[in-house]
C-alpha cells in the first residue's frame, strides 16, 4: 500500500474542510453585517402588523348548543356499550 497516496488523500480532506469551514464563517459574519446595514430599511417594503382587536367570547348559539347535546349522548351511547 502507498502511504504517501493515502497521506496526500487526507491532506486533501482536510484542506477541503478548512476552506468550507472558513466560507461558512464568513458567510455568518457578512450576514450579521447585512442584517445591521439593513435594519433601517425593514418597514419601508411591508407595513407593520396590525395588533389583533380582542374578540368578547360569544355566546352559545343554538347550533353550539345542538352539537354539545350531540356530543354528550354520543358519549353516553360509547359508555353504555
Amino acid at each position: 500500500m502507498d502511504w504517501t497516496l493515502l497521506g496526500n488523500g487526507f491532506k486533501l480532506m482536510l484542506l477541503g474542510m478548512g476552506v468550507v469551514y472558513v466560507f461558512l464563517v464568513v458567510m455568518i459574519i457578512a450576514m450579521n453585517l447585512l442584517k445591521r446595514a439593513l435594519a433601517p430599511f425593514a418597514g419601508m417594503l411591508e407595513p407593520p402588523p396590525k395588533a389583533p382587536a380582542k374578540k368578547k367570547p360569544a355566546a352559545a348559539s343554538g347550533d353550539d348548543a345542538q352539537l354539545a347535546a350531540i356530543a354528550a349522548a354520543a358519549v353516553e351511547a360509547a359508555r353504555s356499550k
